[in-house]
This record gives structure tokens, sequence and C-alpha cells, in this order.
């Protein structure tokens, strides 16, 4: 495209490479009158995709339009500022996101200058950048994860100069930007970055090259962040890092998780979450702060992948399926109630049936209360995506249905244990399939449905359970 500007290309090599010290650079935006008084009127629209991380990038895309004085769009038909923060993490998203980018080319007008814009982990694979440049010429701005303070600037220039598009995506993971203003999507629970980035490099997955090396914010800013949530009445946090447990290791100042979530917990938010959790870096000591502060809910997010030591050293994952096993042991020997969820992954390269056996004794050995579960799916630019895979895609479907049903098997049984009890219930509003129910949230992360005539999102209340559904839970509100 003519006046195409290229401040950034992405580079997977570029990617692997240790970055320089990252800084941390406290933000003061100003919004001259002048830029105001241009988007008087004008309204942008997010479409999200991915991960929580993605969901807390884009509040923070959304501060930063309505500090220039955009507003929220009700359609995209209305929006002069249209932006898809995208996923990486398997295929079946970025088709989602093709899909979502082709649908966007009817709303041009070569009349009044719009921004299409795709940000996210997508944009940063090399494949996916030249495929938008060559197919999609009506996205004209297309920036990395580590651009988002600079969004205002890249609206601005599209929309008031001679440019057709700008392209900014950094390899090398940037600073830390505190203090950019942002638009929480609820008023009673939040999501708070604590880091960001992973150096876990396991070889299936494109996060650490998207999201860049671990940078740590430092503890007082979370801190203040928090505080300022428990101010305003929200009932929940849930701190946010590719690998949580890896927290405060770079910053080389003797921060620790352990030491942070305690610190978030004392500040009295009812209840206080984490994710996601790297079984290498799981201390005794954060399984003690858990254990020690009712507020901390006992539900564990422990991805094992595979419960076969071989596939688990092709991934990169370093830890063996028995340091797993004593993890778990150990956690529960420590926390009351505790439910532990994960991620597990089959069809990896070259696996063999017999190591795919391990991974369902895994499944009875720990009991998992809930398990996200996927088909492996390869990632360009990673190592994996270079192994010989003989492993067929019926063979791959056939086991994952074989593991969907022997975890539900312990989602039943966890869910079963829960009727006749009552549980405290963090509501989330009405029912999508059902107006006159409620539903929400136990501190154990099992979503509940009732009856309520009265609203009462946002509020902690008391649940009987009469019936368990397998992935949700039924009852009745208890009054007083």
């Amino acid at each position: 495209m003519k006046n195409d500007k290229i401040i950034s290309m992405p580079c997977i090599d570029e990617a692997r490479k240790k970055s320089s010290e990252n800084k941390i650079v406290y933000s003061n935006i100003k919004i001259s009158e002048e830029t105001r008084s241009l988007n008087a009127g004008k309204k942008y629209l997010i479409k999200t995709f991915g991960c929580q991380a993605n969901v807390r990038d884009s509040e923070t895309l959304s501060g930063l339009l309505e500090s220039a004085n955009f507003s929220a769009a009700s359609s995209e038909k209305d929006a002069d500022v249209i932006i898809i923060n995208t996923c990486a993490v398997r295929e079946n998203a970025e088709d989602k996101v093709f899909g979502e980018i082709g649908n966007l080319k009817i709303l041009s007008d070569k009349t009044k200058k719009k921004v299409f814009a795709i940000c996210g982990c997508m944009v940063e694979e090399p494949d996916v950048v030249e495929r938008i440049k060559k197919i999609f010429p009506h996205i004209n701005l297309i920036m990395g994860t580590h651009e988002v303070p600079y969004l205002l600037d890249y609206v601005e220039e599209l929309m008031t100069k001679d440019v057709s598009r700008i392209i900014s995506v950094k390899s090398q993971s940037g600073d830390i930007v505190e203090n950019l203003p942002s638009r929480r999507d609820e008023n009673y629970k939040a999501f708070v970055n604590i880091m960001y980035g992973c150096n876990k490099f396991c070889t299936y997955c494109i996060v650490p090259y998207t999201r860049g090396r671990e940078r740590s914010r430092l503890l007082k800013d979370i801190l203040i962040e928090c505080q300022e949530l428990v101010d305003k009445g929200y009932q929940e946090i849930t701190l946010l890092g590719q690998n949580v447990n890896a927290y405060g290791k770079d910053l080389k100042d003797g921060s620790t998780f352990a030491n942070l979530l305690e610190e978030v917990a004392k500040l009295g938010i009812p209840r206080l979450r984490f994710t996601t959790s790297h079984p290498w870096d799981f201390s005794s000591s954060v399984i003690d702060v858990i254990a020690k502060y009712p507020n901390i809910m006992k539900a564990i997010h422990l991805p094992v992948q595979s419960g076969n030591d071989e596939i688990l050293k092709k991934m990169g994952r370093r830890y063996t399926a028995e340091n797993y096993k004593r993890l778990v042991d150990e956690m529960k020997s420590k926390i009351k109630d505790l439910t532990i969820s994960t991620d597990i992954i089959v069809g990896f390269p070259a696996e063999t049936y017999e190591q795919f056996l391990d991974t369902l004794k895994m499944v009875d050995y720990v009991k998992y209360d809930y398990a996200f579960t996927f088909i492996y799916s390869p990632r360009p630019g990673t190592p994996a995506s270079k192994m010989e895979d003989n492993v067929s895609k019926e063979e791959k479907h056939r086991r994952f249905n074989e593991l969907v049903e022997r975890c539900e098997i312990y989602v039943n049984q966890s869910s079963d244990k829960m009727i006749g009890g009552i549980y405290s219930v963090l509501v989330d509003g009405r029912s999508k399939t059902n107006p006159e129910m409620l539903s929400g949230y136990t501190e154990s992360n099992k979503m509940v449905h009732f009856k309520s005539k009265e609203d009462l999102t946002g509020k902690i209340v008391k649940v009987k359970i009469k019936e368990s559904h397998v992935y949700f839970l039924s009852g009745d509100l208890v009054n007083g």
C-alpha cells in the first residue's frame, strides 16, 4: 500500500533473544483540547479473543481511547475505530480472527477515515502479518503486544495524516508502563497484571515469542492498584501472569510471589485468585500462604499437559510426573477443601498410546475438579512445530474423547459432593440461557445457577446446591 509506515516487523529469531534490561515507566498521558475536540462524537469497538491477559489489554485500550474523548460503540457500523485483540495459542482461535477480519471489509468507507486495527499475540507471528498485508488492505493498523501504550499516537496519525497503514510489532519485550488509563469491564471483579511474558519456552508454546521475556511489576505499584480496587468495593481480584510463580525473579530485590500474594490478601479483598501457575516454580511458601489466608481462594489451576515423562521432556516442561504428584500431595495435605484444575494436551508429536495412558493415570491420581483439554495444535516458529508427528488426526480425536470421558468422572464426583451444601457465590448476572436465573461462581470456581427476581450482580450470596449438571450446578438462594 502507498504511504505505509513500517515502524517494526515481527521476527521470531529476535523474540528468542534475551532483551536488554527493561525499564519501568510512569506515564502521564495528557490529551490536548484540540485532540479531544477532533475526537468528539467518535466511537470505538474492541473485540477480544484469548486469555485474561488479552482482556486486561483491551481494558487498557478502552481506557486510552476514552481518555482521548472516544466513546464505546454499540455496533461495528457505528465505530470509527475497530480493534480486534487476538490470541495465537491455538490454530482455531486464529481462524476465528481471520473470519472477523474479512467481515470488517464491508465497513470500509472511502469518504470517512476509520481505523481497523489488529493487535495482540497473532500479529507477533511474521506469517500472520504478511498475510494481513497481502489479503486485507482495509486493515490499517497492525500493532504488537508491546505497543499498547502508543495506541493513541497511531490512531491520531491515521486519522489526520496521509498515512495508509501503520505496522508496529516489536519482537523484543517492551518496558513496563504504569498509570495507563483503564476502563474495567466489571465493577466487582478485576484482573491485575503482576508480570508480563514467560521464560519457560515450552516447545509447543508461542507465548514467550508473542509476550516476551518475564518482566515483573514492582510490589508497590501492584499494591497501589489493588488497594484502589478494594476502596472501590471490588469483591474479587485475580492476579495475572503467564507464570505467576516466577514473579520477582527478574527484580532481584527479594520479591517473591508468596510475599506478593500475602500482601494483597492483607488488603482485605473478599476474594483473591491468581493464574496461571507453572509447576516448576510453585514453592512450598506459596502453598503455606494460600492455606493461611481465608480470602485466598482454595482453587488452583495447575497445568500438567501430560502424565508421561518422555512427553513432558519433549514439551520442555522441566518436571516429571512424580514431581507433579508430590506437589499435588503437598497442596492437598496443607490446603483444606482444595480444588485443582488443569490443562492437558493430547496428540503431541509422536505421542504413543502407551504414553497417553500415563496421562489418564495422572487424571486418576489427581482427580481434577476441572480440566481444559486440547488436541495439539502446532504453532509456527516453535520447536514442536518442527518435530515429526506420526499420530493421525483420527487417533488424536479418539484419545481426546477418551480423555474427556475420564476427566468428567472426577468433575462429576467433585460436583456431586456439593449437593446439599451451602456455598458462597459471587454473582455475575443473568444466565445467558435463562433470564429467570442468576449465574455466578463459588469459591472453588464452580458455576452455579439459581432463581432470583432481584438483580444481585456483584454481590456474594449464599446458595444451597440442589443439582449437579457436570459443568454447572443449580440451587436455591438462601435468605438471611
